[in-house]
């Protein structure tokens, strides 16, 4: 008899992402992949501790509250997953070990040990798949730059972090190189940091912005400068006008992906 996989989701926690301002006109498409805490009853909290539910293992804190402002700013819609990175991660694709991930820096995730094929098969059909498909569907009518929202913590496995923002790219480095020529502004900006492409997190640049020759950038904020409703407004405001400049550069919206090499360099 054939077999379907398990159920993640209740019907009340659908949808599985969320499209924020879809027919925004702006000049880009805001994604945040790991916008959500939030863990569906029937995996039974994974097995974390009270204290990890809401750490940056799973999920990005400040990063959807970012994005919500800039894509107001900026009149773009905005992608946005509505579960936990530790269920599925949406930056990651289906073959890649860190999906589902059994520990996160000191995080232990028990409820994604030996998962069976039919159970990573559910995290796919119900949490990856959705998200894919509905950002695949707002790029497909909307011809702007991919630029993707995340978070990162100050201190990672003991070390502190200096980075305070990262603008990451993978093969196309464009919209980053153009950002970096432009920052100005409180905060201070570093290049494939503090990790890069050749430590895996660039999936949603290179599935959706590089087959379609989309202007793109992977945005990664240390959410220590995040914790405000104040804070994420004057970061929000510092990140539109220096993209908003950087775009300017370009007299499409949509040209050609330059051909270099993936990114290297930066630690995870």
């Amino acid at each position: 008899m054939l077999q379907t996989a398990p159920q993640i989701l209740a019907p009340d926690e659908l949808p599985a992402t969320e499209v924020i301002n879809p027919a925004g006109p702006g000049p880009v498409v805001l994604v945040c992949e790991h916008a959500s805490a939030r863990i569906p009853a029937a995996l039974d909290g994974l097995g974390l501790r009270p204290e990890d539910r809401q750490s940056h293992a799973a999920w990005d804190p400040g990063a959807l509250d970012l994005a919500r402002a800039m894509s107001e700013q900026l009149q773009a819609p905005l992608v946005a997953s509505r579960v936990s990175r530790l269920v599925y991660d949406c930056n990651r694709p289906p073959e890649a070990a860190s999906a589902t991930p059994a520990r996160s820096e000191v995080v232990e995730v028990p409820g994604n040990r030996d998962l069976t094929a039919d159970q990573h098969a559910a995290r796919v059909t119900e949490v990856y798949q959705p998200f894919r498909d509905a950002l695949a569907r707002v790029l497909d009518r909307h011809g702007g730059a991919v630029v993707t929202i995340h978070s990162f913590t100050p201190l990672w496995h003991g070390q502190q972090r200096a980075t305070e923002i990262g603008l990451l790219h993978d093969r196309d480095s464009r919209l980053a190189n153009a950002m970096m020529a432009e920052w100005n502004g409180p905060l201070t900006a570093a290049l494939n940091a503090p990790y890069s492409a050749s430590d895996g997190v660039t999936h949603t640049l290179a599935l959706h912005a590089l087959p379609r020759q989309r202007l793109n950038v992977m945005i990664e904020v240390r959410n220590d400068l995040l914790t405000t409703p104040e804070a994420i407004a004057r970061v929000a405001d510092q990140l539109c006008a220096v993209l908003s400049r950087s775009l300017g550069q370009f007299g499409t919206r949509s040209t050609a992906c330059c051909q270099d090499g993936p990114a290297t360099g930066g630690t995870p």
